[in-house]
């Protein structure tokens, strides 16, 4: 079997006037990309239909099952040699009625805060729940206050992003532990509630919401989660400063029902050279409900379709097949990415490159690789080529959440890197809406990805 590792270590030694030869005609190709994606786009205008007609996309809800139907036209329509669904199965929670919260500081006297539930929690009792709030600062502070202090209590995690980590996923990922796995270890010490400070830098009204999980947890014992605005956890900690013994209550209608059947949404041009070797550009088609996943992760999905759009435009013969995928259910299961692994092992796919397109469509920055030290030399000497397009980033890193299954020997992971400051503003949020995407930006984004495939279509195997 042929490995993109050996064609990268014959182009390394090259002499410079060659390696110069290849570079002017890349860098005409890939001119025609960004040309054409900045005047003749599709991407921004798929994405308001998807945004606006469709809406919010949760695994296994109507607005899924539309943007499932729709995709599939698109691409039936850009004339692709192959257009098909892969059946998978999702998981299907709905939110039911909009949560209610208040802060009781006294008998009669209470102020109205914002939450959401997160993502498989339960519902609170009928009539909702209240009771005491003990604030903590992460899961490893429970232990510090032990079941004395915590039982028959809602426990409130308040550690906030870190707003001195200039990689926002970074500070992302050091809090959201918190969501994830908050009332599965806050039940251990008696806790009868979870409320999460929202996954944001910006301080604002809107809660965030995202996936949680119970573990083993048996259902009986499993106790609701929500998530608080960053301005209402803000006032929530404050005023227990002053008053500790004050009580929290909320009400959420959440109900996890049976597996539902959803598809992967995929469509491919054939390639010329090596039809069976297999290079895959995606996003996930799923999305939160409180706001229409415009840029978690509609823009992704619409990027990773101009990719093959653009390709067919100007003309261009991939050696490969390119195939563009768009995964169900992301957010709160990873059934797609699991799904879409399993068939390609199943059927013994040669698969030697993907790149995922899931950090919301903000002016694109680079690209970050899944990929061994050696070859990224190779790698990272295309960069001048899209330094005219201000792309001056190629790190070292993951690819994305759908394309991991797909991972194995030799393979390369990629993932769109856009400037990720105002991304968390958004992510899981009622504003995550097509206003908050800019055309530009979105487009752009698209045409670096193109470049990339490119360039990894024409200089992966060697002859």
């Amino acid at each position: 079997m042929e490995k993109i590792l050996i064609l990268l270590f014959i182009l390394c030694p090259v002499c410079e006037g060659f390696s110069q030869k290849v570079n002017t005609e890349d860098s005409i190709i890939i001119k025609k990309i960004y040309d054409t994606a900045l005047l003749d786009g599709a991407s921004y205008d798929w994405l308001d239909y998807l945004s606006n007609q469709i809406g919010g996309r949760l695994s296994g809800s109507l607005g899924a099952e539309r943007a499932v139907k729709y995709t599939e036209e698109q691409l039936n329509e850009l004339g692709l040699d192959k257009v098909w669904l892969q059946p998978v199965m999702v998981p299907k929670w709905k939110r039911g009625a909009k949560e209610y919260a208040y802060i009781e500081t006294a008998p009669g006297e209470s102020t109205i805060t914002n939450v959401c539930a997160l993502g498989g929690s339960v519902p609170t009792p009928h009539g909702g729940l209240k009771a005491e709030v003990i604030e903590v600062q992460g899961i490893e502070d429970l232990a510090n206050f032990g079941k004395e202090k915590i039982e028959g209590k809602i426990v409130f995690y308040n550690r906030p992003m870190q707003a001195n980590l200039i990689q926002t996923f970074l500070a992302y990922g050091a809090c959201v532990d918190q969501r994830n796995a908050g009332a599965k270890e806050a039940v251990k010490y008696g806790a009868v509630g979870v409320v999460v400070r929202s996954m944001s830098f910006r301080i604002d009204d809107l809660p965030h919401t995202g996936s949680m999980n119970y573990g083993d947890t048996p259902v009986n014992l499993r106790i609701p989660a929500c998530a608080i605005s960053t301005r209402g956890a803000n006032y929530l900690s404050n005023l227990l400063k002053l008053q500790p013994k004050l009580n929290f209550y909320f009400n959420q209608n959440c109900k996890t029902y049976s597996d539902v059947q959803s598809y992967n949404v995929i469509g491919e041009i054939k390639g010329s050279v090596y039809p069976n070797k297999y290079i895959i550009v995606g996003g996930h088609l799923d999305s939160w409900d409180l706001g229409d996943g415009s840029h978690d992760d509609g823009a992704g999905c619409v990027q990773s379709m101009e990719v093959l759009r653009l390709l067919k435009k100007i003309n261009y013969r991939p050696k490969h097949t390119i195939r563009v995928v768009l995964f169900m259910n992301e957010e709160n299961g990873l059934r797609g990415g699991k799904k879409y692994a399993s068939e390609a092992k199943r059927k013994n796919e040669n698969h030697i490159f993907a790149l995922e397109s899931d950090a919301g469509g903000f002016t694109p920055r680079g690209f970050s690789f899944d990929i061994d030290d050696k070859t990224f030399t190779t790698v990272k000497s295309w960069l001048p080529l899209f330094k005219p397009y201000l792309i001056y980033s190629f790190e070292k890193g993951g690819g994305g959440s759908d394309i991991g299954p797909l991972k194995r020997d030799g393979m390369i992971l990629a993932g769109l890197r856009p400037d990720s400051q105002r991304y968390f503003d958004y992510h899981h949020a009622a504003n995550d809406t097509f206003d908050a995407v800019n055309k530009r930006e979105l487009e752009l984004g698209g045409a670096a990805m193109t470049s990339l495939i490119y360039l990894f279509d024409k200089y992966s195997s060697a002859k």
